[in-house]
C-alpha cells in the first residue's frame, strides 16, 4: 500500500523536488519514521539536500556532504545501503541533521542509494526509533523499492529537461540559420506569400510612412496593422482602430475628430476623437474605400495639414499620428470611376502591402487550423485533435471568408464535436449546413477553389483532388481548357451571388459575353 501510494505521487509530476517531498511524507505517515531526506549529487561537486521532512531550517542548511564523508557519503560512493542501529554509538555519523543525544530514546538511521544502472544519483535516508516493531530488516526492502521509484522519476525528469534544452538550442540555431525568414507575433504564416508580407512589415514598421493594407475581408489586415505599430518607435503609445464602413458619415466625423459640448443633440460634453486618442501613436482606419465623397475631402485636409477641428468647434487641433489604412476594394477602379478622390488615393497609398487570400497560401492552413484549435482547447478545457481527413477538408476548401472564416469554422466544428477527434464528417460542409454554402448558394461538392487558368488576373486557387475529370475521348489539353474555363465562370458567379453583371466585372468581360459563356458551358444560373 505504501509503495503504491508513493508510485502514484512520483508519477504525477516531473517536478522531483515536490514529488520527492510528498513521497517522504507518505513514508512518515505510513511507517514509524521520524525524519526523512533525499540527497542528490550536486553538479558543482559534492552532495546537497533535495527534499526533506522533519528537519529544521538550520538542519537543512547544514545538510551538505562529500562523497565518502559520513554515512551518507559512504552510501553514495559505495552504492550499498548502510544501517545504523543507534546513531549515538556510530563514529561515522556526522550529526548534521540528527542529534545523537535524543534523551533516553535510541535513534536508528538507514540510508540506501538511489541508483540508475551502475550509477548512483543520490541517497534516500530515514531516521526511526531503534526499538520499534519490525526493525530495520523490514525497512531495507521497502526503502530499496522507494529508491528505485525515485531513480526512475529522476531519470525521466532529467531526460525531458535535456530534450527541452536541446529543442531550445536547435530553435535558436534555426533562427540564426534562416536569416531570410520573418516572424510576427500572433500571425501564422510560413508560406512564401506571407513571408513576403512579413518582410515588408519589418521594413516599413520602423519608418513614419503611411501604409495601405490591401486584401480581401478576413485576411488579417488588422493583425498586420498592429504588427507594424509594434515594430515602430511608437509602440509604447496607443494603437487606435476605426472601421469606417460601420459608421454613417456624421458619426464617423464625430468618432474621428471628436465634438464640442452642444455640437448636436446628445453632445452633453466635450469629447476627444480617435485622432486625438492616437496622438503619438498609430491610427488604423479600416475599410477606407467605403467613406463618402464628402468625408474624403475632410480626411484629405487632415492628412495634408495634420490638424482638424472638432465637430461644433472652430479651434484647430494638431496631432502627431502615424496612419495605416486598409481596404478590400479596388481603389484604382474607384478613382477611374470618380468615386474615390485621386489626391486622397495618392496620400494614403504611400507604402502598399497586399495580403494574399487564404486560398493563395494553402500551405499555411494546417498551422492556422492547429493554432485556432489549440486556442479553443485552452479556452474550453478540451483536448480535441484534427484527423488527417479533417485537415484535408480544410486544405481543399475555397475559404471565401479567408482566415476569419477558417477560425469560425474551427470553433463551430469543435464546439459541436462530441468525441476527442474532429473527423472530416464533423464539418458542416459535409452535411450541407455550411454558412458559406448558405450565403453563396454553393453545392457541397462545389465549395472548393476552381483551377487557376491564364485567362484572367483574378486570383484563383490550384485545382483540387475531386475536380471533375475530362472525358477519356477528348484530347487531354482540349479537355482541361474547357473544364478550367467552366470552373472559372462558376467561381465568378458564386463570388458575385449569381448576379451576371457583377461576375462579368469580376472577370473583366461584358455582361453579354458573360451570358454567352454561361450558355456555352451550360451553366444554370441559380435563383434566389
Amino acid at each position: 500500500m505504501t509503495v503504491y501510494a508513493i508510485s502514484r505521487v512520483l508519477s504525477g509530476s516531473l517536478d522531483t523536488s515536490r514529488t520527492f517531498r510528498e513521497a517522504l511524507n507518505v513514508l512518515i505517515m505510513h511507517m514509524e519514521f521520524l525524519r526523512g531526506m533525499v540527497v542528490l549529487e550536486d553538479p558543482d561537486g559534492g552532495l546537497k539536500l533535495a527534499s526533506s521532512i522533519g528537519l529544521t531550517i538550520e538542519e537543512r542548511e547544514s545538510a551538505r556532504y562529500q562523497a565518502g564523508e559520513g554515512v551518507i557519503g559512504r552510501v553514495f560512493s559505495g552504492g550499498t545501503p548502510i544501517v545504523v542501529p543507534d546513531i549515538a554509538g556510530e563514529p561515522l555519523f556526522l550529526n548534521r541533521t540528527l542529534k545523537a543525544d535524543q534523551g533516553e530514546e535510541r535513534i536508528g538511521f538507514v540510508a540506501v542509494p538511489i541508483k540508475s544502472g551502475a550509477q548512483t544519483l543520490g541517497v534516500l535516508a530515514i531516521a526511526r526509533p531503534a526499538g520499534s516493531a519490525g526493525g530495520f530488516r523490514d525497512d531495507l526492502p521497502l526503502l530499496a523499492m522507494v529508491a528505485t521509484l525515485m531513480s526512475q522519476a529522476l531519470v525521466l525528469s532529467r531526460t525531458v529537461s535535456a530534450e527541452r534544452e536541446q529543442w531550445l538550442h536547435e530553435t535558436r540555431l534555426a533562427k540564426r540559420e534562416t536569416k531570410g525568414r520573418f516572424r510576427i507575433d500572433n500571425v501564422v504564416g510560413t508560406s512564401r506569400r506571407m513571408q513576403a508580407v512579413f518582410a515588408h512589415v519589418h521594413q516599413v514598421g520602423p519608418s513614419r510612412s503611411t501604409v495601405l493594407l490591401r486584401g480581401e475581408s478576413g485576411t488579417g489586415k488588422e493583425a498586420i496593422a498592429r504588427a507594424i505599430h509594434e515594430l515602430s518607435p511608437r509602440s509604447s503609445a496607443s494603437f487606435v482602430k476605426v472601421n469606417c464602413a460601420a459608421l454613417s458619415e456624421s458619426l464617423l466625423e464625430s468618432e474621428l475628430f471628436g465634438h464640442e459640448k452642444g455640437a448636436f443633440t446628445g453632445a452633453v460634453g466635450e469629447r476627444k476623437g480617435r485622432f486625438e486618442m492616437a496622438n503619438g501613436g498609430t491610427l488604423f482606419l479600416d475599410e477606407i474605400g467605403d467613406i463618402s465623397a464628402a468625408f474624403q475631402a475632410k480626411l484629405l485636409r487632415v492628412l495634408q495639414e495634420r490638424e482638424f477641428e472638432r465637430v461644433g468647434g472652430n479651434r484647430p487641433v494638431k496631432v502627431d499620428v502615424r496612419l495605416i489604412f486598409a481596404t478590400n476594394r479596388n481603389l484604382e477602379k474607384m478613382v477611374a470611376a470618380g468615386t474615390f478622390r485621386a489626391d486622397l488615393y495618392y496620400r494614403i497609398n504611400v507604402v502598399s502591402i497586399a495580403l494574399p487570400a487564404l486560398r493563395e497560401r494553402r500551405e499555411d492552413i494546417p498551422a492556422l487550423a492547429k493554432h485556432f484549435l489549440e486556442r479553443f482547447n485552452r479556452e474550453n478545457g478540451r483536448e480535441l485533435q484534427l484527423s488527417s481527413d479533417a485537415m484535408s477538408v480544410m486544405y481543399n476548401c475555397y475559404w471565401p471568408g479567408n482566415v476569419r472564416e477558417l477560425e469560425n469554422c474551427i470553433e463551430r466544428t469543435a464546439t459541436m464535436t462530441t468525441g476527442s477527434v474532429i473527423e472530416a464528417l464533423s464539418f458542416p460542409c459535409r452535411s450541407s449546413t455550411c454558412l458559406t454554402q448558405m450565403l453563396h448558394g454553393v453545392d457541397k461538392d462545389d465549395a472548393v477553389a476552381p483551377a487557376r487558368t491564364p485567362m484572367t488576373e483574378v486570383a484563383i486557387a490550384p485545382p483540387l483532388p475531386h475536380a471533375p475529370r475530362a472525358h477519356a475521348s477528348q484530347p487531354q489539353g482540349e479537355a482541361e481548357k474547357p473544364q478550367g474555363e467552366r470552373e472559372r465562370l462558376v467561381w465568378a458567379m458564386e463570388r458575385s451571388g449569381w448576379v451576371q453583371a457583377k461576375a462579368a466585372r469580376l472577370l473583366n468581360i461584358t455582361p453579354r459575353q458573360m451570358g454567352y459563356a454561361l450558355q456555352k458551358y451550360q451553366i444554370e444560373v441559380r435563383k434566389f
